[in-house]
């Protein structure tokens, strides 16, 4: 079986302010790191435009109307002091929902067993309602809704090892039993959510903070003793993974300590859970990682892992 990558050149075309670190040079960095000879056998294709009625499975309709009639066709508008949109957002983030929502499709259908969804912005940080913290709408979540929808998937997991908390995915599934939102991430840091005690309405929401300077021990340590187990015994049929790779040592927001080996192993050990309950199905999604040298390392470890390379 084989790993597609979908991405699109739309993602470019998201201009952040200078000196903003969601880049389009993120994307670059991803791309010339996949060029190499050993990621030859990835399947490539260009992500689609997604549909407004995928969107609305995790957003409120007002929210999207509203994002869409504010997005500019020249200039910058600040939605917030992190978050801004320029005339070539709206289709970087529709691209982000279609490469999300054909990952699914192309996974779930058996004709690829994995995928990696390299696109931007990111979207876990985007609540029902609201967008906040680089992103817009989750692509993360509209893909396991999607998957639930089209092919009656009865449980669905987002695992989120970004280094900032997925405060997004966790206020979408919070009272959902169908859905496990899993996340390891560093505490206290924005957006201030995901203690371990933020459990969900079901006991759905697994949180396994880890403390500034924690490395691969705590975090390996995290997985195993907490998310794992949580996992497996949820035993999901499909796992979304939204892969930020800004817990790695090198990045500029935060003070984790990771290394492109410890998310080589996280994804292996996903595939794992993914082999014994969901017939291998894995989508993964780019969300944050803002040190480029660290981003490749980390991509190339992740998508290899994906890959049995």
């Amino acid at each position: 079986m084989t790993t597609l990558l979908l991405s699109h050149p739309a993602s470019l075309e998201h201009v952040t302010p200078p000196g903003h670190p969601e880049r389009a040079e993120r994307i670059r960095a991803v791309h010339e790191v996949l060029a190499q000879a050993r990621f030859a056998p990835l399947v490539r294709g260009e992500a689609p435009l997604g549909s407004l009625d995928r969107v609305t499975l995790c957003h409120h309709e007002e929210y999207v109307a509203e994002l869409r009639h504010v997005a500019p066709t020249s200039g910058l508008v600040y939605l917030d002091g992190d978050t801004s949109m320029s005339s070539g957002t709206w289709e970087a983030v529709m691209r982000g929902v279609g490469g999300a929502v054909a990952a699914t499709d192309a996974v779930m259908s058996g004709q690829h067993q994995n995928a990696f969804v390299a696109i931007r912005p990111p979207g876990h940080h985007a609540e029902i309602n609201k967008p906040m913290g680089f992103c817009f709408f989750d692509n993360a979540a509209i893909a396991a809704r999607h998957a639930q929808r089209k092919y009656g998937i009865g449980r669905a997991a987002v695992v989120d090892f970004d280094v900032h908390h997925g405060n997004g995915t966790q206020d979408i599934f919070w009272a959902d039993k169908t859905v496990m939102y899993c996340s390891t991430h560093q505490m206290p840091l924005f957006p201030g959510t995901g203690a371990s005690g933020e459990r969900g309405e079901h006991d759905t929401i697994v949180n396994a903070p880890l403390a500034s300077e924690d490395g691969g021990v705590q975090f390996r340590a995290a997985f195993k003793s907490i998310i794992l187990p949580q996992l497996k015994k949820f035993a999901p049929e499909l796992i979304i993974i939204s892969a930020g790779f800004d817990a790695h040592y090198r990045d500029p927001l935060a003070s984790l300590n990771l290394k492109a080996e410890d998310f080589r192993w996280v994804t292996q050990q996903l595939m794992e859970v993914a082999d014994g309950s969901a017939g291998g199905r894995i989508v993964s999604v780019l969300e944050g990682g803002y040190d480029l040298q660290g981003l490749q390392e980390s991509v190339a470890a992740h998508v290899g892992a994906l890959m049995g390379a």
